[in-house]
């Protein structure tokens, strides 16, 4: 009876580890890099664009967000262009086009703005949205119910600003 008993553990513990939404969701090939922290990718046999979840990188355009950034933050709307310049090239020195990458989801799988909202692997196991805070290049935004990570990445951009990293120089 205790053999049974363990086998059902066994199952349940299976079933729910391989049914969880959050789970790696699959291969991709990178196609470009949009700004620090949105990549177009081939994913499914389709064009996605994927914004990092837990990370916000400066903007490297003048668009509405830059100008709310700014109204936030004070800070000058052309350092803010260039700080997301300096985000996007680095990520670009991460990955390159044909790079092949795995997704991850959270809770979410799309944002309002129909982008997948994911965690990226690199084929060396990285996680790019963690590398790019960690190297501080990009802060922090951790939007409910997409937070699984959120621990990880606070403590990777307390170690940036500590040590004055990326833009944090």
């Amino acid at each position: 009876m205790e053999h049974y008993w363990r086998t059902i553990a066994v199952f349940f513990v299976i079933f729910f580890t391989c049914n969880d939404a959050s789970a790696a969701a699959g291969k991709a090939k990178i196609l470009y890099v949009v700004d620090g922290d949105t990549i177009s990718m081939s994913y499914e046999g389709r064009k996605h664009r994927v914004r990092l979840i837990g990370i916000d990188a400066p903007e490297s355009k003048a668009n509405k967000k830059a100008y709310r950034d700014r109204k936030k933050t004070g800070e000058n709307i052309r350092t803010m262009i260039s700080q997301g310049k300096e985000a996007a090239r680095f990520v670009k020195g991460v990955v390159r086009k044909g790079d092949p990458v795995s997704l991850e989801f959270d809770v979410e799988k799309r944002d309002r703005y129909g982008r997948l909202l994911a965690y990226i692997y690199l084929s060396d196991g990285r996680m790019l949205n963690d590398v790019i805070v960690r190297s501080g290049y990009a802060g922090l935004l951790t939007i409910p119910p997409n937070v699984k990570h959120a621990k990880r990445f606070a403590a990777s951009y307390s170690y940036a600003r500590k040590n004055r990293l990326g833009l944090w120089r």
